[in-house]
């Protein structure tokens, strides 16, 4: 198979997109893939490293707002789908897969234009505005979470869950799970104020706790609180860091997951069985983190604390709680156990080959 590939701006776009692509070596060693992005997206690091063929084209987002960026805006838009079709014509795909993102916009709208199958993957739970104004055009759609369903096309939407849950739940196959109960709490990659604050506040229980914290801050505010984390640094209930590399490793030798509700997050804890309370985010599009976690409270997995009520109070007691009651934490890591979707990738695969095939 030859496929291109295009999603970025986000890890939520681009990891299930790696995930996907490290499948597909896996079922078709000799699949050529090229990767097309932006340069300024985290995806011109990501995807190079992954050691995947990447090439860009220049595009940025639409602001909501009145504003006369929105030309130049517009103008980009067209240019880069002109470049895109450049670069689909010389690489000759049997198939591009859109992940969302500004950049899928162009090229998925470039490869309809020239008549080759497309497929979109929908991660979120309300679809963002590249993937709606791609839907009536592209040959296939995938989403991620049920509630996205009833937005597309009827004929051509289908639940394939999150290509990320199967690489997550492949790579925690062989760790152990910390002897002592152990909550992660992770606020992103670039950590996030309320959680700080929040954890902060519960600091003084949670040293003394009979559970195990790991927390990380990102890095502008671990700067900013490192005084008041250094007061903490022997204490053995705490592993409090600037960010975590091997976050699959850790999430898989913990017992629960407390932070951010986007679909990749999800995707990952799930895939591992891991009980969650989700603070959404709410500088999110479509108060999208929150109908994320929803699905998932609904399903008895999770439980959800909004940005605004999260208090130290209430971290230190949800966490308690659910720890603290083993019926309530089996009955929830089975129910995350049976909400996750671990053969994502081979759905998705399959969604592709239909679309080329017809």
């Amino acid at each position: 198979m030859r496929i291109v590939v295009t999603g970025g701006g986000t890890g939520g776009h681009i990891y299930p997109a790696l995930a996907f692509i490290k499948y597909l070596k896996q079922v078709e060693p000799d699949t050529e893939v090229l990767y097309i992005g932006t340069q300024k997206g985290l995806e011109s690091t990501i995807v190079p490293k992954a050691g995947i063929a990447f090439k860009t084209v220049k595009i940025q987002g639409i602001r909501r707002s009145l504003s006369p960026q929105n030309f130049k805006t517009a103008f980009e838009f067209f240019k880069s789908i002109s470049d895109a079709k450049k670069i689909i014509r010389e690489f000759k795909p049997d198939v591009v897969l859109g992940t969302g993102g500004y950049v899928s916009g162009p090229v998925v709208y470039a490869a309809t234009q020239l008549k080759i199958p497309t497929v979109v993957h929908e991660g979120n739970s309300v679809p963002g505005i590249t993937n709606k104004f791609l839907a009536r055009r592209v040959t296939k759609i995938a989403v991620g979470f049920h509630a996205a369903e009833s937005i597309f096309p009827a004929d051509k939407v289908v639940f394939t869950g999150n290509p990320r849950a199967q690489e997550v739940a492949d790579e925690a196959k062989q760790v152990e799970k910390f002897i002592t109960p152990t909550v992660v709490i992770f606020g992103g990659s670039r950590g996030a104020l309320k959680l700080n604050e929040a954890f902060i506040e519960a600091l003084p229980k949670l040293a003394e706790a009979d559970f195990h914290t790991i927390y990380t801050s990102g890095q502008i505010y671990y700067d900013d609180y490192k005084a008041i984390f250094a007061q903490y640094s022997g204490n053995d209930k705490l592993d409090i860091r600037p960010y975590i590399d091997n976050m699959t490793e850790i999430l898989a030798k913990s017992q629960l997951f407390l932070g951010r509700s986007g679909s990749t997050t999800i995707a990952e804890v799930t895939a591992l069985g891991l009980p969650a309370i989700y603070v959404p985010s709410p500088n999110v599009t479509a108060d999208q983190q929150t109908k994320n976690a929803q699905e998932y409270v609904n399903h008895g997995a999770a439980e959800m604390i909004s940005d605004a009520e999260l208090t130290g109070e209430r971290l230190f007691q949800s966490v308690s709680e659910i720890l603290g009651n083993s019926v309530k934490y089996k009955e929830m890591a089975d129910n995350a156990r049976e909400s996750s979707v671990p053969d994502a990738s081979e759905r998705l695969y399959q969604l592709i080959n239909q679309a080329i095939h017809g």
